[in-house]
């Protein structure tokens, strides 16, 4: 029985309701531009994979907000330009300001059903529980709302730390604030690279969240029998920690 477990917040909590292309598209629209959800939602994976980490090492604490706010305007400017719209957008400061209050709300989310009662249960088994998520501040707002809030006793992120997944730096933060080892630690995401490996580098028991049924690349990697179960059954209520 593990002492304390970390998940990670988006693709293992909870997923974008739908797809981010269908966001997009549905706040450009009130904007007067017209682009299909298919469009955006290639052209957002291509400028999400190719941007840096959303992390900002040595930035004063009461300037990371607007670092966020930057790093996804950016993120946006390129997935428009991608998708041959940008230009059509006579404002596009207010219509990010108000793509990006949209996913401060609960409408773009969907919870998955299996989280809730795993949570319960952990929390009734007396195990700790937290979240560490490559994600910004409003993650603490989207964990209010979808009402998980109460569940965790820490959130680690890696604009506050500095350092996004896989780097050691933002595993041991979270470890650092509980009294607990990495060997008594389980660490659960979806990203096999980022969650998985990233976890089992610092000590940390992992299991990937294969939710989306994707393989890893190298299929010989040595995955622990409890992610094993993860691939056939791709839910976190599957989980057998003894």
């Amino acid at each position: 029985m593990p002492k304390i477990i970390f998940l990670d917040a988006v693709g293992t909590l909870f997923g974008v309701r739908g797809s981010v292309g269908e966001s997009y598209s549905k706040i450009a629209k009130n904007f007067g531009v017209n682009v299909s959800p298919e469009i955006l939602n290639s052209a957002f994976f291509q400028s999400f994979i190719s941007a840096t980490p959303m992390a900002f090492p040595g930035v004063e604490t009461t300037k990371i907000p607007q670092m966020e706010f930057n790093w996804w305007r950016e993120i946006a400017v390129k997935t428009f330009q991608k998708a041959e719209v940008f230009s059509q957008f006579s404002d596009f400061s207010t219509f990010f300001t108000a793509l990006y209050d949209y996913f401060a709300t609960a409408e773009p989310w969907l919870l998955y059903p299996d989280v809730k009662p795993t949570l319960e249960r952990w929390q009734k088994q007396g195990i700790e529980l937290a979240v560490l998520s490559n994600f910004d501040s409003r993650l603490y707002q989207v964990l209010k709302i979808l009402d998980l809030a109460d569940f965790f006793t820490s959130v680690t992120i890696s604009t506050e730390v500095g350092a996004a997944k896989p780097d050691p730096k933002i595993f041991t933060t979270a470890l650092q604030k509980y009294p607990f080892s990495a060997e008594e630690s389980v660490h659960i995401g979806d990203s096999f690279k980022a969650d998985y490996q990233g976890a089992k580098a610092v000590g940390i028991k992992a299991i990937w969240l294969n939710r989306d049924g994707d393989k890893t690349p190298n299929t010989t990697a040595k995955l622990s029998v409890v992610d094993q179960i993860f691939e056939q059954y791709s839910s976190l209520d599957s989980i057998a920690i003894t």
